[in-house]
Formats: structure tokens, C-alpha cells, sequence
């Protein structure tokens, strides 16, 4: 057996711990939730330039429908279920809800934006007039200024996954323990399938990229070397997802200040994005922070806040009111993990679909199973190379990436993974409907033709109708709005939906009665909080000295 092959395969003791009915009745409730990323555009493809609607609620307190960069580029967050097709019954829920208030806008149907006009088209989100409103949009004004708008609207879907409580004491059992109890059980675990979500993650982009070609409007770069598809579209002709590529959305100040997060343990990644929000950096110190009163960015450090560091995943855990997030993992640990480097995929009405969710919730319970050792700095740029490559060529016969082994071919280190998984995915299935099984052969196949990749599948269109990306694009995304037009809202949804856009109103209209400080303070505030030293801005939402669940 290859190094490369022992490296896929499950050992029988990890398998055993899914072998007990009782492990499968508890891995049954596993949590899986979706946020997903889309543009609200004009009907002739065009970025929307209205505002948010309010018909939908604050996009600063709706708990499912807010903003991302852009008060254009929506954001639908389900809650964590444990059945798949719950969640996706209620991303669908919103969907409708959206479309029926957003008059004859569409959401657009891809990753890669609409036709552009450049960035001075994408208007920054808003979020009201509080200071945690305030800090919102000058964080985006910041990415903006550091990276460029036109990077900051391509959309995806964030896939979370968590694990109940109770399965960790079996895990724990034939894995090895933990001085710090179960909690310290699931913080390894999960940075475990962390580590091994980024050895494996060129996996995605392969199976799932949707983003082989974009509008060339897109493209700042006067040198790329992309290849013209026709007069208005750049592709690679084996690419899956240019996305996750070089022309994506990246953190470009770590080859200047050697950022990297550290994965090793839940201590070292902390303490490496504290190190990055705490440090300045040269090279944003000419953008300037407060300009002729207004601010530009956060600050001048390597990273603004913690979520700026951008990563194919990442440990999570819910935060309480102005809480770093690198705080609320160290004081509790994490609570679930979340997986970025899927694309929204244009032939699926709402971005993804229940197959897919089978194979996600089974791709990242193996690499929680799967040994993880620590990355070395040698794998860590085998990592990075191999993630660009299936991106850029993943299709491409022949195509090798880098393991340990030494160079594999891509299809033939992905068969391999997938075999692996098989025993996974029968212990799964046992006594149920055989999802786990059908949606690892789906992955099967396309890892043996890549002709059946969504990747390779736009690109067919594209050539089969003459059309260029946004005009691909744009036809499924009017596609998609008919048969929503066609479909109604379940009259309790809708009221529980109206509900939500009345609370979030009236929560937001609570934060900006409660400021007590000017905005200066206000950020000095929060930046001063530490481990060991709380935020010293008090929750609108508890009385004085009462801890708060509330996020913002």
C-alpha cells in the first residue's frame, strides 16, 4: 500500500467508533447549517444600486437575512438542523421571502459577479446609525481600500458543521484523551478536521467549483494570463473555480508580514490572528485610518478584526456582544466548523443541493476521523499550490499536486480519498435510505469523468449556446426567479418571517438608543478588551454587569 493510499484510508479503530448504533444514533443529530452569498442584481445583469430593502428587516440584527461587503450582495443564514433537507427547505423559505420584496431585482444565480462598472458601483452595507453600525461599514470600507470592492462581492456558501456533546466521550475513548476533559476532546478534534479540511480541501473546487469563467469587466489586471472564451469573458479551459484561485478574494499581506495561521492547536490559532489584529502593518499605514474625519479603516494592522484573515475553513464558535471571536474560542472553546470553499452552483435554484449536503456532512466526519498530524511548512505550501492548481487546471489530464508521498495525480489521489470514505458512508446508511452512498458515487463519477463537473458542465453550455459568462449567468438566473415566482410561501413561514423583520427592527432601533459613547471610544473600547479583560461596552440586550448572548 502507497503512503499516499495509507494516508486515505480510515484506521479500523476510528471506524469502529461510527460502527456503534449508538455513536450513529448521536451522529444522526449532527448540526449542518448554510449561509449563503448572492447579489441582488437589476434585470439586464447589472449590480443593484438600491439600498437593502427594509422590507427585510435590519441587516445589522435579522438573525437569517443581512449583508456581506456590499448593501447589493445578500446574505441567507439558516439555523443549524440536523436533517439536511430541513435546511434546505428553509434557505428555499428565504429565497421566497427575498424575491418578494425585492420588486424586479433577481439574485444572481453564480459565484463570480454581474457585469461590473468598477468598484465606485458596489455600495458599501449600512447597517443604521449605532456605533456596532458604524464599525461594520468602516471594516468594509477598509477591505475595500486593502483589496479592491470589485474582489469583496464574489459569493459562496459557508457549510457548518457541528457534533453533539456527547459524542466526543466515544471519540475520546479510541482516539486518547485529554488533560482538559471533553472540551479539550473536541477542540483537538475539530482542529484535526481542520488540518485535514486544508490537505484535502483541493477536493472541493474539483467536485463542487461552479466558476470557470467570468466577465472580463471583472478583471482589473490588464497582464492576466486568463484565456479569452469570447469578446466579453476570460476562463481557463480546465478550471473549476476561479473563486478560489489567484483572482479571488485573498490575503495578499502575508507575503510581505508572514502571516499564516497556525493550525496546530486551538492556542496556536488564536495566538497567531491575535498577533495579526495586534501588529501594524507597513503597507496599510499610507491608506491612513480616520482621514478628514472619516475612518478608513479599523486600523493599519495586518488584519482589521480576526474574520478579514480569509481561509477554506475555519474553527468557530458564537460570540457574545463586541466579543473578538478569537476571545469566545478561547474562553469556550469551539463550537462548530465552517467550511468556505464551496461555490454557489448556477444550475441549482438555491446555490446548492441535497446530494451535495450528504457528501459535505460525510467528506468532513472523515476528516475528523482521518489522523491529522500538524502541517509542516513544506506541507503548508503543498497545501496553498495544491488549492490554486485545482482551481486554475483541475480538470486537466494529468494534472499532479504534492503529498507527502511525493507528486500524485490529482484524479488518482481523489479516488483514492473517495474509496476510503465508502466504508464510512455504509456504516452511515446503515438502516437508512442509502444517501451517504448514492451522493459518494455521485462524487465517484466525477472524479473518473470530469466531464460531469459543474465546472465543466457551464462551460458546455457556454460553448453549446454561444453564450458568454453573463450571459450564461443571467439566463439561469432569470430561470430561477420564474419557478420562485411560481412557488408560495407556507402562510405560518411567512409570518414567522414578518415577525423577524419587526423584532429586527425594533432590536436595531434598541442598539442606537443605547450608545453611550462616541464612535473614537467606542473602538478604543473594543480593541482594548483582552482574555482575561471583558469589553468594556455593555450589551443593549442585558442589564448592567449581566452576560449577553447577543451578537452584532
Amino acid at each position: 500500500m502507497s503512503e499516499s493510499m495509507s494516508f486515505a484510508a480510515l484506521p479500523a479503530r476510528r471506524l469502529r467508533i461510527v460502527a456503534d448504533p449508538t455513536v450513529r444514533a448521536l451522529l444522526a443529530n449532527a448540526l449542518i447549517g448554510l449561509e449563503k452569498e448572492t447579489l441582488r442584481v437589476t434585470p439586464q445583469g447589472r449590480v443593484a444600486p438600491t439600498p437593502h430593502p427594509a422590507a427585510l428587516g435590519s441587516a445589522l440584527t435579522h438573525p437569517h437575512i443581512t449583508t456581506d461587503f456590499s448593501e447589493a450582495l445578500v446574505e441567507l443564514v439558516t439555523p443549524a438542523l440536523s436533517q439536511p433537507q430541513a435546511v434546505l427547505d428553509f434557505l428555499r423559505d428565504l429565497h421566497l421571502f427575498v424575491s418578494q420584496h425585492i420588486g424586479d431585482e433577481r439574485l444572481w444565480a453564480a459565484s463570480m459577479p454581474c457585469v461590473l462598472g468598477g468598484g465606485a458601483d458596489i455600495p458599501l452595507a449600512r447597517y443604521g446609525r449605532s456605533n456596532a453600525a458604524e464599525m461594520k461599514t468602516v471594516y468594509r470600507r477598509g477591505l475595500g481600500n486593502r483589496y479592491g470592492r470589485v474582489m469583496q462581492i464574489i459569493a459562496g456558501v459557508h457549510f457548518n458543521f457541528s457534533l453533539p456533546e456527547a459524542f466526543w466521550g466515544p471519540f475520546q475513548a479510541e482516539v486518547g484523551g485529554s488533560q482538559d476533559g471533553l472540551s479539550g476532546v473536541r477542540n483537538t478534534g475539530y482542529m484535526g478536521m481542520v488540518r485535514n479540511l486544508q490537505r484535502l480541501g483541493w477536493m472541493v473546487p474539483y467536485l463542487f467549483g461552479a466558476s470557470p469563467a467570468v466577465c472580463k469587466s471583472f478583471v482589473q489586471d490588464a497582464t492576466t494570463d486568463l484565456d479569452t472564451f469570447d469578446a466579453n469573458t476570460f476562463y481557463y479551459p480546465y478550471a473549476t473555480s476561479l473563486r478560489m484561485g489567484d483572482i479571488g478574494y485573498q490575503n495578499r499581506q502575508e507575503e510581505g508580514t508572514g502571516l499564516k495561521a497556525n493550525y496546530d492547536s486551538l492556542d496556536a490559532y488564536t495566538r497567531s490572528l491575535t498577533w495579526a489584529i495586534r501588529t501594524p502593518c507597513p503597507h496599510y499605514e499610507s491608506i491612513g485610518t480616520k482621514v478628514n474625519g472619516r475612518w478608513e479603516q479599523l486600523n493599519d494592522h495586518v488584519l482589521q478584526i480576526e474574520n478579514e484573515y480569509y481561509s477554506t475553513v475555519r474553527p468557530k464558535q458564537l460570540t457574545d456582544w463586541m466579543e473578538f471571536p478569537t476571545l469566545a474560542l478561547r474562553r469556550r472553546g469551539i463550537r462548530y466548523v465552517e467550511l468556505r470553499s464551496v461555490d454557489v452552483n448556477p444550475f441549482e435554484p438555491l446555490g446548492i443541493g441535497l446530494e451535495q449536503m450528504h457528501f459535505l456532512s460525510l467528506f468532513m466526519l472523515y476528516c475528523l476521523l482521518l489522523p491529522s498530524p500538524t502541517i509542516s511548512p513544506r506541507e503548508r505550501r503543498w497545501i496553498d499550490s495544491n488549492e490554486v492548481l485545482a482551481a486554475h487546471r483541475g480538470r486537466e489530464p494529468g494534472l499532479l499536486l504534492e503529498c507527502s508521498a511525493g507528486p500524485i495525480a490529482l484524479r488518482d489521489w481523489g479516488e483514492q480519498v473517495l474509496a476510503a470514505m465508502a466504508p464510512l458512508a455504509e456504516l452511515m446508511d446503515a438502516g437508512g435510505d442509502g444517501a451517504y452512498k448514492a451522493a459518494l458515487r455521485a462524487q465517484q463519477l466525477k472524479m473518473a469523468e470530469p466531464e460531469a463537473t459543474p465546472s465543466a458542465r457551464i462551460l458546455a453550455e457556454m460553448r453549446a449556446r454561444g453564450e458568454g459568462f453573463a450571459q450564461c449567468a443571467r439566463r439561469l438566473t432569470q430561470q430561477h426567479w420564474e419557478g420562485f415566482r411560481q412557488l408560495e410561501l407556507d402562510p405560518a413561514r411567512a409570518a414567522s418571517f414578518e415577525r423577524l423583520v419587526a423584532e429586527s427592527r425594533a432590536r436595531q432601533a434598541r442598539i442606537e438608543a443605547h450608545d453611550e459613547c462616541d464612535f473614537d471610544t467606542f473602538l478604543a473600547r473594543y480593541f482594548a478588551q483582552t482574555e482575561a479583560q471583558p469589553v468594556a461596552l455593555r450589551s443593549p440586550f442585558a442589564p448592567a454587569g449581566a452576560p449577553s448572548e447577543e451578537t452584532a
